[in-house]
């Protein structure tokens, strides 16, 4: 396979993978740290042209060469082995030294010190070349350099002014470390053609005096640099491959979380056919009867205490006590709990609804469809340089005419999935919650905001006249929307109230029969496509779950 195809096929399952890690750590099923960890580049580098694994299967990669080539003594024969029997550990080395390439050269801008660079770099390929890395350099001072680019990547993430001046002696540093203890056989006079002088100190001058003269000139280092998500991403990767030390196996530590990736993984190697584009699959919509269930617990109904004195929150928390922590992590506990409490009380309530018996936990699974659809459409839409920028690259490209070309192309597939997809919620006491003003009414309308895309039906009873005295009651079936109505201060619509986008009239009572059947039989119409699928209360299907299914609807 070519180079290109590669990248290809790499970048489409970036797209996919980082969409399920990311939907982890939405539901809390793993902390920031293990995301870091368990993620591919969003963007893809082309400039590294080697393959990028998430840093999990790379951890402790690095450490473990630097350890082995400074205790080599000269003979290459163990790490050649390691290299050649361990695939990732030579994954990580070459993407090692491609990144630490590549972000000094971002970095570094004088004529002269990029000269000095490049004559470095030569050298160190050259070697790599003749497979004479161990034995023609000096490794037993790699761990000081090896430290040293930790440092510096420190600095790049925080990327502060003040840090200028440090980022400079890190480089002269490192040169040092370079020039004069591992190459210095190798480059004996690289500074003679830099400074017009001899490379070795001249007696009675310091080692900073002689140090100053590369890198210290205004424009030699840009620092700070515009950051950009592509930017922050490969600094954070690097810090990642250079410093993790924990084994593979203990990511994700979350059971449910490794449940679900092994599923994942183990499918990839099935005899399954080509996945249709999402233009040539069966539209399709899905129907859930609700009566008067949870839509989302409240703060009394956390808070309430059973007759053994134990609360639905204590409960929770002691079931699920990682995920708990790592829902504090992602909310900012003790932040926000000082800022707004308010706030915080909605994640609380959606954090414990979303492991309960609620409509909540539902119509989140079930939007997951149009989820996988948008994505899915973007990977048949893309062209190869969207493809390489990642479906999210509309929100940190600079170029205005490419991020409103990415935007077109996100809104195509947004519409796309729109028509492939619908979702009918048939909420048959909406009409009287929300005239009663019923938190449920409100938790359902916060629903639809939360998803615009959700519809809900329900059974409407008005109080109609007939003639001029005669008052009898009507029965509608009707279908709402939430509703967008402009703000005056802004251009951009804001979402507000339910809408009616159909209302039919019924002869008389819909529920003739069972409450839930009959609930179900009166949405039916509103529903749309060459498939229904009716879905209960409680049931459930993780993002990867959906992505295999949208295979099968050729």
């Amino acid at each position: 396979m070519k180079h290109e195809d590669k990248e290809k096929v790499a970048a489409r399952f970036a797209q996919m993978w980082n969409e399920i890690i990311s939907s982890f750590r939405e539901e809390d099923l793993i902390e920031n740290r293990e995301k870091e960890l368990l993620l591919v580049p969003y963007v893809a580098d082309q400039g590294l042209r080697v393959m990028q694994w998430p840093p999990f299967l790379l951890a402790s990669m690095v450490p473990i060469a630097v350890d082995m080539a400074k205790d080599s003594d000269g003979k290459d024969r163990d790490l050649k082995k390691r290299l050649e029997n361990d695939y990732y550990f030579s994954c990580a080395i070459e993407e090692c030294y491609a990144s630490c390439k590549n972000i000094i050269n971002e970095l570094v801008h004088g004529e002269q010190e990029k000269r000095v660079i490049n004559i470095i770099f030569t050298e160190v390929e050259k070697c790599i070349e003749e497979d004479k890395v161990i034995t023609d350099l000096n490794m037993q001072s790699l761990p000081d350099l090896y430290n040293k680019f930790i440092e510096l990547v420190k600095l790049l993430k925080t990327n502060e002014e003040k840090d200028r001046v440090t980022v400079i002696k890190i480089f002269q540093d490192m040169l040092e470390l370079v020039t004069r203890d591992i190459m210095e056989e190798q480059l004996p006079s690289i500074l003679e053609s830099s400074h017009g002088g001899s490379y070795r100190r001249p007696e009675g001058m310091t080692t900073l005096d002689h140090e100053y003269q590369l890198f210290q000139p205004s424009g030699a280092i840009t620092f700070p640099l515009p950051q950009t998500d592509a930017w922050k991403e490969k600094v954070n990767r690097l810090g990642l491959l250079l410093t993790v030390k924990e084994s593979a196996m203990d990511v994700p530590a979350n059971l449910e979380a490794r449940r679900r990736l092994t599923f994942f993984t183990n499918s990839l190697f099935m005899d399954m056919p080509d996945a249709p584009k999402v233009r040539n699959t069966i539209s399709f919509s899905a129907l859930t009867p609700y009566y008067n269930e949870h839509v989302l617990l409240s703060i009394k109904d956390l808070e309430e205490e059973n007759e053994d004195g134990v609360s639905t929150l204590f409960y929770l928390q002691k079931i699920y006590p990682d995920e708990w922590k790592n829902f504090q992590e992602r909310v900012r506990w003790d932040e926000e709990l000082k800022e707004n409490e308010e706030l915080l009380k909605e994640e609380l309530r959606l954090w414990a609804s979303y492991r309960g018996q609620t409509l909540t936990r539902t119509v989140r699974g079930m939007m997951y469809y149009r989820k996988a659809l948008v994505l899915e459409a973007f990977l048949d839409m893309a062209k190869h340089e969207e493809l390489l920028e990642g479906y999210k690259a509309a929100e940190s490209i600079s170029d205005e005419e490419w991020k409103a070309h990415v935007k077109s192309l996100l809104a195509q597939c947004e519409a796309l999935a729109d028509m492939k997809f619908a979702y009918v919620v048939s909420c048959q006491q909406y009409g009287n919650d929300k005239r009663s003003a019923l938190s449920n009414a409100q938790d359902i309308l916060q629903l639809m905001r939360t998803y615009p895309s959700l519809r809900v039906a329900y059974i409407d009873e008005v109080e109609d006249r007939v003639g001029e005295k005669k008052i009898e009651t009507a029965y509608y079936s009707t279908l709402v929307k939430v509703a967008l109505n402009k703000d005056s201060e802004s251009a951009d619509p804001v979402q507000s109230l339910d809408q009616v986008i159909y209302r039919i009239k019924l002869p008389g009572p819909a529920l003739l029969g069972e409450g839930k059947p009959e609930n179900q039989n009166h949405a039916i119409i509103f529903t749309r496509g060459e498939g229904l699928q009716t879905i209960d209360m409680n049931q459930v299907s993780p993002i990867m779950l959906i992505v295999l299914l949208l295979v099968k609807l050729c």
